[in-house]
């Protein structure tokens, strides 16, 4: 063979390795693309962010920042916003129209109502989770004459909150079990007037929720107040428990959790929503309801 025709046969081959190697080259930038496109897709989808709103009693402030951080560490992509006052005061925001995927109420009452009445629960999602006690309580040091209930009327002023927020009517259930108020179909009615002429006409600083109850003590701004037991953790420095009231006078203080049915929700929303309620019933929240001085043995 001349060597005219193996030069040209040598370029032949050399053209066909670099054709396949440019193919071959080609092929991979293009998996890696497709895997990168994958890849980006699957990172965007993982880290969407769902979002929640949880409505739930004063007294739940502490305990609930706590459990949504537990919550967070299983689940990073679900951001619950909180809301938190009297039950009755979210319970007619709900009413009234107000977003809300969980609410959690610190009595039964409220909860009946949405649930029962209003149709605003969602099935199968409702659930006694924990019991408090009501305690009377004054400021540390302040030398008070009043030992519990049924001689608060000892006191310059009392910090109490009002019939619609559930330990407020848990006081009054307890004054009439205890036969230093008038029975009444409902107990939350009696006004706040009736109670200080049961007890000698003290003042009384009517209160929206229980957490202002337990600040007006704290700060001594009131000689004594009613609160529940939960509410004094964290304040043990400036809070004295002078009683706990008996649940014989009280009745349970039950406090039920359910998902709300919200229209505005999507479809993961609502999903996200159920999945925290469950989890506010499982062993784990249990262990940190319980050292927040809530009860968890309830039915």
């Amino acid at each position: 063979m001349s060597g005219f025709r193996q030069e040209e046969l040598s370029i032949q081959k050399t053209n066909k390795k670099g054709s396949m190697k440019k193919r071959m080259a080609l092929l991979v930038c293009m998996v890696m693309g497709m895997t990168m496109m994958i890849g980006c897709g699957n990172s965007s989808e993982s880290e969407e962010e769902v979002a929640i709103t949880l409505f739930a009693a004063k007294s739940l402030n502490t305990v609930m920042e706590e459990l949504i951080q537990l919550y967070n560490e299983t689940n990073p992509n679900v951001k619950i916003v909180g809301s938190y006052d009297s039950s009755g005061t979210l319970m007619t925001q709900i009413e009234e129209g107000a977003a809300c995927d969980v609410f959690f109420s610190a009595a039964q009452k409220q909860m009946d109502q949405l649930d029962l009445e209003d149709g605003l629960v969602e099935e199968g999602t409702r659930y006694n989770v924990v019991n408090n006690q009501v305690c009377v309580v004054t400021w540390k040091g302040s030398g008070t004459e009043v030992t519990g209930l049924s001689d608060m009327g000892k006191a310059d002023s009392i910090a109490l909150a009002d019939g619609s927020v559930p330990v407020g009517k848990y006081t009054r259930q307890a004054m009439v079990n205890a036969g230093m108020l008038e029975a009444a179909d409902d107990v939350s009615t009696i006004p706040t007037e009736t109670v200080s002429q049961a007890l000698g006409g003290v003042e009384i600083n009517e209160c929206a929720n229980v957490g202002a109850v337990a600040a007006a003590v704290a700060e001594g701004s009131n000689e004594v107040g009613t609160v529940y037991y939960s509410d004094t953790y964290g304040l043990e420095d400036r809070l004295e428990i002078l009683e706990m009231v008996s649940y014989d006078l009280t009745g349970n203080v039950i406090y039920p959790v359910a998902q709300i049915k919200n229209g505005e929700a999507s479809k993961e929303e609502a999903a996200a929503a159920k999945d925290f309620v469950e989890f506010l019933i499982s062993e784990e929240a249990k262990l940190v309801f319980q050292n927040y001085c809530f009860d968890t043995d309830v039915e």
